[in-house]
């Protein structure tokens, strides 16, 4: 694929974490010509952690555009159907919902065990040098001239700025957070850091061997007060989440970690709980390869830069994965930060970018991002909280209002939030799918694309007319907002 690569320059950037974000990171990078290192706490880079991870068109023409998409592809099948279903296992819903965003974007949404994302990403790096494993960072210096990553082993990773891919813990936020109050007291305040990041829910989740009950390439969501199951299935395995919400919040650094008794103890108290008219959850407990138990971090900083170190991925925003956007947007974020980047590079003609310059692109990628961010996550909670019946409000939209919408309402909701997504900005997208929905960067001209249109308005009028009846006038915006409707 074409690309513009920047002239040659002293500019290298360090990489701390190598997730998803920090090996795209990496393949963007080398695609712009940008010296760089990938430090990896690990020693191996696709471990048997957490289950799977969806990747929604937006997410897919990113990885095309690195070259990795057709490996994706060829690792697992297109889901077919979407269940909603309710505390007694019986269908509310069977929806259409992947053929009809398959038909706005000529995509598939592609569900896959999250180490195999992460071994494909590796595998087809251009340069697998840039990536050292067994690297657990323990501090970082920065000045005017640039940075220094010192190692546990004491060993040092120069460069010119910092790049924290390094989850949703991560040290280099706490790094850049002492940095920040060390030069400018009082930046970053306590009320910042502990809003940062909160937690409403736990979740187990886990995988197994596949079940005809609940269909060989389906997703299945059963809603029930306060928590939802959710099994998304592939011919030969099957991915199985039990979300439950947490009696209280929890805020940053509060995170308290899970035992296997825990564990056990979740599993059991839904064991009985039907996933379909024909199994219950303890039959594919019974039946785990593995599983874990985790709290469900959400939130968008504040900030995401100071001076010479910038955050991108899950450190720096994270949303409830029920809707499955978080992936594809760590990839989004990579990309306009690598696009300031290299942007940055040729402006400067080969010559070394000072801090004032540096802190400008960093400026202009939070900026451009973080709208996008903020829409995409608040909706990522609307669904999470919606699934799970938080309130009587949430259980009567999921259970009598969404059955009554068209089928395509819920796809077309997607691709008013896919259409604004980023993609590289130097390197050619040619080959990638087309559907009928139109990528706001790839227009002709200033129209607007109107795919849905009727839909979505229709499914406002029904909002309106049984919303007010149901919740009373004063709620009605709630019910919009719910929706996913602005």
């Amino acid at each position: 694929m074409a690309s513009t690569t920047a002239p040659e320059t002293p500019f290298r950037v360090v990489i701390v974490g190598a997730g998803l974000a920090g090996l795209a990171a990496s393949h963007c990078l080398q695609r712009a010509g940008i010296d760089h290192v990938v430090l990896e706490k690990r020693t191996d880079i696709a471990p048997q952690l957490g289950a799977s991870i969806a990747i929604f068109p937006n997410g897919a023409r990113i990885l095309h555009q690195i070259g990795c998409l057709r490996a994706l592809e060829d690792s697992c099948v297109p889901l077919d159907r979407w269940w909603s279903r309710g505390p007694d296992g019986k269908a509310i819903i069977n929806n259409s919902f992947f053929a009809f965003v398959k038909e706005n974007h000529g995509q598939d949404i592609l569900l896959l065990e999250r180490r195999q994302l992460l071994q494909t990403l590796y595998d087809y790096l251009p340069d697998k040098s840039r990536l050292r494993v067994g690297c657990e960072v323990k501090t970082i210096k920065q000045d005017k001239d640039g940075v220094e990553v010192i190692l546990a082993d004491g060993t040092v990773e120069k460069g010119d700025m910092v790049l924290g891919a390094d989850g949703v813990r991560s040290p280099v936020r706490s790094m850049m957070w002492e940095h920040a109050n060390k030069k400018t007291p009082g930046f970053i305040t306590a009320e910042e850091k502990r809003k940062s990041m909160k937690t409403s829910f736990k979740v187990l989740l886990g995988m197994g061997p596949p079940a005809s009950e609940v269909g060989e390439r389906d997703m299945t969501i059963c809603s029930d007060s306060r928590f939802v199951l959710t099994t998304v299935s592939q011919p030969t395995h099957l991915f199985f989440c039990v979300y439950q919400k947490l009696e209280k919040d929890l805020f940053w650094p509060r995170q308290p970690r899970y035992t296997t008794e825990d564990m056990e103890a979740l599993a059991e108290s839904v064991a009985d709980h039907p996933v379909s008219d024909t199994i219950v959850f303890g039959e594919l407990w019974k039946k785990r390869n593995r599983a874990i138990l985790i709290n469900l971090e959400e939130g968008v900083l504040q900030h995401w830069h100071h001076d010479r170190i910038a955050l991108v991925g899950d450190s720096v925003h994270k949303m409830l994965p029920n809707i499955g956007l978080g992936g594809n947007m760590a990839l989004e974020s990579v990309v306009v930060l690598c696009n300031h980047l290299h942007s940055m590079l040729m402006s400067q003609q080969g010559k070394k970018p000072d801090l004032e310059t540096l802190n400008k692109a960093l400026a202009a990628y939070q900026e451009e991002r973080m709208p996008r961010v903020l829409r995409i996550t608040d909706f990522s909670t609307q669904v999470a909280e919606g699934q799970a019946w938080v309130t009587p409000l949430h259980k009567f939209y999921t259970k009598w209002l969404l059955p009554l919408l068209k089928d395509r309402v819920l796809a077309d909701m997607i691709a008013d939030l896919m259409r604004g997504a980023p993609k590289l900005a130097y390197v050619g997208s040619s080959g990638f799918g087309k559907g009928t929905v139109q990528w706001d960067d790839e227009k002709e001209d200033e129209e607007k694309d109107v795919t849905g249109k009727s839909s979505l308005q229709w499914a406002i009028r029904i909002a309106a007319l049984v919303g007010m009846v149901a919740v009373g006038t004063t709620q009605y915006g709630r019910v919009r907002s719910l929706l996913g409707i602005r």
